[in-house]
């Protein structure tokens, strides 16, 4: 196996080339955020450091939502290319268990792998989804899926399967309840939790902003 440094960076060129045309809130710059914040919370966890690296690296590689909803296409392609680097048969195993299981999917499925190191990508890439810039993603995507903004006639659906989370075209704001005011109760680690509480307040303070200027109020 090569230099771990030169392995994440080479991981760095691999996933912003890849990723070079993607939509704007899973992009390269989506990725770098879920990086630093993942190597901000291992700070305070007992984890193996370049899987939380190459997991926070990988995740997003080939989002299903971006693949006709097939979820092996982000594993495999993460599995070519770690092993392009010749890279511990043991850790690309685990990095594809973290791009797996990483996702959210409606919240109801049950989680089947567990470690140290997903718990800690899976809080970064939570708090991606959360607070201003979890905010601006939503609206983004909701933007490029051609999604209406609001429609108070459709109302959340909390009772979602997977399959319909996943090929849901409901208005942007719904995401809020079906999605991202769930997430600060799902966290894992002690500082992710603590990171979720003051996002979540200010998504909260968002919608109550949202639905007075909806009604016309100054």
């Amino acid at each position: 196996m090569q230099n771990k440094q030169e392995i994440i960076q080479k991981t760095v060129d691999f996933v912003k080339e890849s990723l070079a045309d993607a939509e704007g809130g899973h992009d390269w710059w989506h990725i770098y955020r879920v990086w630093q914040l993942s190597k901000h919370i291992a700070e305070t966890e007992e984890v193996d450091i370049f899987v939380v690296e190459l997991g926070a690296l990988l995740h997003d590689i080939a989002d299903s939502k971006f693949h006709n909803g097939d979820e092996t296409v982000g594993p495999q392609k993460a599995r070519v290319f770690l092993q392009s680097l010749d890279v511990n048969k043991e850790i690309i195993i685990h990095i594809e268990n973290i791009i797996t299981h990483i996702s959210f999917k409606g919240g109801k499925h049950a989680q089947t792998f567990k470690s140290i190191e997903l718990d800690v990508v899976q809080d970064a890439d939570r708090l991606d989804a959360m607070g201003a810039i979890g905010i601006a993603r939503t609206f983004n995507y909701g933007g490029h899926t051609q999604r209406e903004i609001y429609n108070p006639e459709i109302p959340p659906n909390l009772n979602m399967t997977k399959e319909e989370y996943k090929h849901s075209t409901a208005p942007t704001l719904n995401h809020f309840y079906e999605k991202l005011l769930l997430l600060k109760d799902r966290m894992n680690t002690k500082t992710g939790t603590s990171i979720a509480k003051h996002r979540h307040t200010f998504m909260e303070q968002f919608l109550d902003e949202f639905y007075k200027e909806w009604e016309g109020e100054k």
